[in-house]
């Protein structure tokens, strides 16, 4: 178990050999441990403090995958750990008798039809058109424009704080973390520039055992022009066509497929946090040749469920409630979303009868419910798309909902209060307003911080 420089320089030799698998090369990214199998296999890891969850299957000859895979799981096992394969490709899935739960699929071009698929797509074509008609243009990076302190390097450097900072989703980790300069001499870079100034990148790794390049990161500044990624799939394309590179993936469309129920719904239920449907939608929009299945594998006997939990666990940096509580807190967009959906379930329990003893008259229980449909109504736009003023708005209206609630409570509630109940429903309706202008205004700042 290691994950020092002269480990990583070992990694590089076995990829060169037997990188297969899309994920491959990312295991060279900081925050990989490896345990090698003998001299010619290793497996790419994090360690979650429950579970060792590897990216992608064991870097191996094929004839070895399954043992290979077969003893990390026996060494994860002989420290107190878990372990699962994520991102596994049916390679592995058929050669070995693991559990592989279906978690989504990656499209795969062949790069010399390129020009064909854009010749045949007119949507595709205006995107083009339209992020030229802006003077968007496309180069590769030559490797000293890499280099720290670089003028180059330096405009990447901010647009890439400028991208996280616009992300609804808190900086996660393991294989769709940023770092797209570890080992910057095995990758091709190709950066969108407009009036002189960075305003989109793409990074490329290489899939090694299948002459194939992996799109990695994709970077597009806010502001920049639509059709920007277009222009920047569309060079990084045809480069790799020119360098005679068999097949191009854009990499995991998660969830999407012939998904299992529950990982239907998650998809559905997530949607309000991550827009599954508009990732894929994107990718199949550049017409991709196939697509192919992407699994979670656990050997026999595991529960997929912890695998999953494992998994998800290592994407959340370690901990998956940390995780959660920073992305509520970076706004703007998922706290309007949260807020506006807990709102429209607070609505509804104001509406019932039963609650028509906590206010003072049946007026003032319908004024709190016509309000709170008012306010609904604002969050899912301010959700849908950000307005400033609007934003400012909310935020007051909210702070001044605590206040009007708090007086309500005191003056009204506190005394006729008949049990835990009426305590457990006072102390929510207080907080709940109160916590919402919290993270309203704290949203109001984030959002000031990325323009």
């Amino acid at each position: 178990m290691s994950s020092d420089a002269a480990s990583r320089e070992r990694v590089l030799a076995l990829l060169e050999r037997h990188g297969w698998n899309a994920t491959s090369f990312q295991i060279l990214e900081p925050g990989f441990r490896y345990w090698f199998d003998g001299d010619d296999a290793c497996v790419g890891y994090v360690d979650t403090g429950g579970a060792w969850v590897a990216a992608g299957p064991p870097i191996a000859a094929t004839a070895d995958l399954v043992g290979t895979a077969e003893r990390f799981v026996a060494a994860a096992r002989a420290v107190g750990r878990r372990a699962c394969l994520f991102a596994t490709e049916s390679r592995f899935v058929d050669a070995s008798q693991w559990r592989s739960l279906r978690i989504g699929e990656q499209p795969i071009w062949s790069p010399s039809d390129w020009e064909a698929s854009v010749k045949g797509s007119k949507s595709l074509r205006e995107q083009l058109r339209r992020a030229r008609a802006k003077g968007v243009t496309i180069r590769a990076l030559a490797p000293d424009e890499l280099a720290p302190g670089h003028t180059v390097r330096g405009q990447l450097d901010a647009l890439i704080a400028r991208w996280l900072a616009s992300r609804t989703l808190a900086p996660m980790g393991f294989l769709v973390q940023l770092d797209p300069f570890t080992f910057p001499e095995r990758r091709r870079y190709f950066v969108a520039e407009q009036a002189g100034e960075v305003v989109g990148f793409l990074g490329v790794i290489p899939i090694y055992a299948r002459r194939g390049w992996f799109f990695e990161d994709f970077i597009r500044d806010p502001e920049a022009p639509n059709g920007t990624v277009e222009l920047l799939v569309d060079s990084g394309m045809r480069a790799a066509a020119a360098d005679g590179v068999s097949l191009v993936t854009l990499g995991l469309a998660p969830l999407a497929g012939e998904v299992n129920p529950v990982l239907r719904s998650a998809r559905t239920l997530g949607s309000t946090v991550y827009d599954f449907e508009g990732l894929r939608s994107f990718k199949a929009k550049l017409k991709p040749r196939q697509w192919d299945p992407i699994y979670l594998s656990c050997p026999k006997g595991s529960s997929s469920i912890r695998a999953v939990v494992d998994t998800l666990t290592a994407f959340a940096r370690g901990g998956l409630l940390r995780f959660g509580i920073s992305t509520l807190l970076r706004g703007p967009a998922i706290v309007f979303r949260v807020l506006a959906i807990a709102l429209v379930v607070w609505t509804a329990l104001l509406a019932l009868p039963i609650s028509t003893r906590y206010f003072p008259s049946p007026a003032w229980q319908w004024g709190w419910v016509a309000f709170d449909v008012v306010l609904g109504v604002a969050l899912f736009t301010l959700a849908r798309r950000w307005r400033q003023p609007l934003a400012d708005i909310v935020a007051s209206v909210v702070t001044a909902d605590a206040v009007v609630t708090l007086v309500q409570v005191i003056a009204f509630d506190l005394p006729r209060s008949r049990g835990w109940f009426d305590h457990i429903v006072i102390v929510a309706a207080v907080l709940a307003p109160t916590l919402a202008a919290v993270l309203l205004w704290n949203a109001r700042v984030h959002r000031a911080a990325t323009e």
